[in-house]
């Protein structure tokens, strides 16, 4: 630790997209951001100027990566592969409501997807984006995905990725991730921040 201060990584979800907005699951469907989304990446940049990073990662998929360059970090950021969206497989493209209808009491976090990505991988990746940053002397800036992010937070906590399921998280937002008093004790220093809230 840099001067006895502990390390942060801040998270970002990229901004909206014509299938955010719409409320459709986009997992690997490689989607630009919309007009707004990118004006809200642009203004996410004035919230995270002056702010020291280490290393800045992104998600290859490009709603990530316009949101990168948008806030101002594009010529930093490095791609992770391990930062891309659950994938959906089968409900690509579907909203909740449709898939409830033939599936009552359907939950993504509960019964997964079909020809998909399980929790289990998913919760995996997270880890792997954990344990490099938790290496790292400094703090860490991320740009990926609301499902992804939800279940890093929970495993940055040390609990079970299921329990993400409890974190809502908008558009164009900023989280942190960070510690209390020392390394042993994880904490979520902020949630959700941002501009505007999407209630549906």
């Amino acid at each position: 630790m840099s001067g006895g201060v502990l390390p942060q990584i801040h998270l970002v979800r990229h901004g909206e997209t014509a299938w955010s907005l719409t409320g459709q699951a986009t997992g690997r469907t490689d989607i630009p951001l919309t007009d707004r989304g990118e004006r809200d990446a642009q203004k996410l940049g004035g919230l995270l100027q002056g702010q020291s990073f280490l290393k800045v990662l992104t998600s290859p998929l490009q709603r990530a990566r316009q949101t990168a360059v948008l806030a101002g970090f594009g010529d930093r950021a490095e791609l992770d592969p391990d930062l891309m969206e659950w994938d959906y497989g089968a409900n690509e493209g579907r909203r909740t409501a449709e898939i409830q209808a033939e599936r009552p009491g359907w939950s993504l976090f509960k019964d997964g997807c079909p020809d998909g990505e399980t929790l289990q991988a998913v919760s995996d990746r997270a880890d792997n984006v954990i344990a490099r940053t938790r290496m790292l002397d400094g703090n860490v800036l991320v740009f990926a995905h609301r499902d992804l992010l939800r279940v890093l937070a929970v495993r940055w906590l040390g609990i079970p990725a299921a329990d993400a399921r409890h974190l809502y998280l908008d558009t164009a937002t900023h989280s942190i991730l960070g510690y209390h008093h020392n390394l042993e004790e994880p904490v979520i220093r902020l949630w959700n921040e941002g501009q505007r809230r999407n209630v549906r």
